[in-house]
């Protein structure tokens, strides 16, 4: 096993890699969380703007003009709706996600032969692996966030505590897990191709004669394996958050005319069949330029995070 491939999986302990881990997921959430306003914004958009029943004729499917629209209507704290449940969830998700990864990890590595598995096999099945399990972890944060980022002007839950009550109350305990399946149908190959693209990508980038855009490896090599992987997977994603809006509210969001979807074949039919192909890849490209950076700051942090605190044990130590 290469030293590029081995590092991820083996530095430091577990505590360690739960701190670091959950540290990435804090410092990346704030940074894109602008950007993760607008994306949801423009899934939950359904109608053209050319369509002549469109009663929200304010709307607009641009990156450029929702941003806009959100500073003008909504003001600078507009980018940040849902950023409290987000950061929760990144907290958390962070944590869980490499925890999982090295722990998975370690178990895939020490099986015996015949059933040993090549570095790519391990690193893509540790990765789905993590992912579902944060995703599933998780997933009550990522749909509180999701409902109060589609909020526009008019608050539809006053608080969070009002939301958790509202949900609990009228939709029960599946409420906080709508589209789920779509998350960890996504998730899955998602996390198992950037895993593998990262570890992969890792020591070429590190090699390479070119100066990097991103200042180091680590960053280089997960933006590219998180465009990559996120193109692949972001129709159920589009998927995800027209589900996650599902229930008695759902009229009252910035997008009036959300239709009711029962599950995630149905809701990729649907989408399909009355927005066409652009309706599932809608905000595709601020998810892609959200997924750049909070890659390549939750790449660098962690990495930076371990290794200040192996620098630390290794000074306790010495002491």
């Amino acid at each position: 096993m290469s030293e590029g491939v081995a590092q991820l999986r083996h530095e430091g302990s577990q505590r360690q890699v739960v701190v670091a881990g959950a540290i990435a997921g804090l410092v990346s959430r704030f940074v894109i969380a602008p950007l993760d306003v607008i994306k949801i914004r423009l899934q939950l958009q359904i109608h053209s703007l050319s369509d002549p029943t469109n009663p929200h004729g304010r709307l607009t499917h641009s990156t450029l003009g929702t941003l806009r629209q959100i500073l003008h209507e909504e003001g600078l704290p507009g980018l940040w709706k849902g950023n409290i449940p987000a950061e929760l969830m990144y907290l958390a998700y962070g944590s869980v996600q490499f925890s999982a990864y090295t722990s998975m990890s370690h178990i895939l590595e020490s099986l015996p032969p015949p059933y040993t598995l090549p570095n790519s096999g391990v690193s893509f099945l540790s990765g789905a692996a993590a992912g579902a399990a944060a995703t599933t972890a998780t997933y009550p944060l990522d749909l509180l966030r999701t409902r109060f980022a589609a909020q526009g002007r008019a608050r539809v839950y006053p608080s969070i505590r009002a939301c958790v009550a509202h949900i609990a109350q009228h939709e029960g305990a599946g409420g906080f897990f709508r589209g789920l399946g779509a998350g960890v149908s996504q998730i899955v190959p998602y996390m198992g191709l950037f895993f593998a693209s990262y570890e992969a990508l890792k020591p070429v980038v590190a090699e390479s004669p070119v100066p990097l855009p991103f200042g180091t490896s680590d960053a280089a090599a997960g933006v590219v394996a998180s465009v990559l992987s996120k193109t692949a997977v972001y129709p159920l994603d589009t998927t995800r958050k027209r589900l996650q809006v599902q229930g008695p509210m759902r009229d009252r969001y910035v997008d009036g005319r959300i239709p009711a979807y029962k599950g995630v074949v149905s809701t990729v039919t649907s989408i399909w069949r009355h927005e066409g192909r652009r309706g599932l890849y809608r905000g595709l490209t601020v998810s892609l330029l959200k997924a750049a950076p909070a890659s390549a700051v939750t790449m660098w942090t962690y990495e930076r995070a371990m290794a200040s605190m192996l620098a630390w044990e290794e000074e306790r130590v010495d002491a």
